[in-house]
């Protein structure tokens, strides 16, 4: 699996993103900055944690009119993978690649802790390692985390099974998203965003494997 990582300044995930995608697929990924125009081959398109451009007006509202998304796009209409965590979530969205927004966290605090999901869909290259209803538990780490999107959207997620990963603790979303919502895919189930951080569950010296299924199962469709 060749992959491409976009760095925007202020991404700060981009490492361990790496770290993760060598670790399934035994290949050092690709950074790219965000100023770039054009992508070099590659099998998947990673857009790492962080805060974009100081998450100025909105979270990922600056990334997203970067000169390396219109690039992005094309992967993604092309059908190439591509993959949005935390504040690349929060690019995806803010691009119209991924329906809806994440807004304020309910509480208006930082959110940063183990948090326990339920997989949503197995229908897609990043979801084919888990079981259906599975839980898993990932770290997350975000502000802005809260999923919005109208009722007819909500509706159409869950109605086509595009409802990848749901907030599934005691607390249920503790940062406010609809439906629980912690991770969508889009109608072509190519493009997957999610707020929690799965690659930094790839390593038990580190906190647990739980992560780890995303990133195999990637490998395995993408090689």
């Amino acid at each position: 699996m060749r992959s491409i990582i976009v760095v925007f300044p202020g991404s700060n995930r981009e490492r361990d993103m790496a770290m993760a995608l060598r670790r399934a697929s035994g290949r050092e990924p690709v950074l790219v900055a965000h100023d770039e125009t054009a992508l070099p081959p590659a099998d998947l398109v990673a857009l790492p944690g962080g805060f974009a451009h100081g998450d100025y007006l909105r979270a990922g509202a600056m990334a997203a009119r970067s000169p390396v998304m219109r690039a992005v796009a094309e992967r993604a209409r092309a059908g190439a993978a591509v993959l949005g965590v935390c504040n690349g979530f929060q690019v995806l969205a803010e691009a119209g690649l991924l329906p809806g927004a994440l807004m304020r966290n309910a509480g208006l605090k930082f959110v940063c802790r183990d948090t326990a999901l339920a997989v949503g869909t197995t229908d897609s290259p990043f979801t084919a390692g888990y079981a259906p209803g599975q839980r898993i538990t990932v770290p997350c780490a975000h502000n802005d985390g809260n999923y919005q999107a109208d009722e007819a959207t909500l509706d159409r997620l869950e109605g086509e099974g595009l409802v990848a990963f749901r907030y599934a603790g005691p607390g249920g979303a503790t940062n406010g998203s609809a439906r629980a919502i912690a991770g969508i895919l889009n109608p072509g189930r190519n493009v997957l965003g999610l707020m929690p951080h799965p690659e930094n569950a790839t390593d038990e010296a580190v906190g647990g494997v739980d992560g780890r299924p995303l990133f195999d199962a990637l490998a395995a469709a993408l090689s």
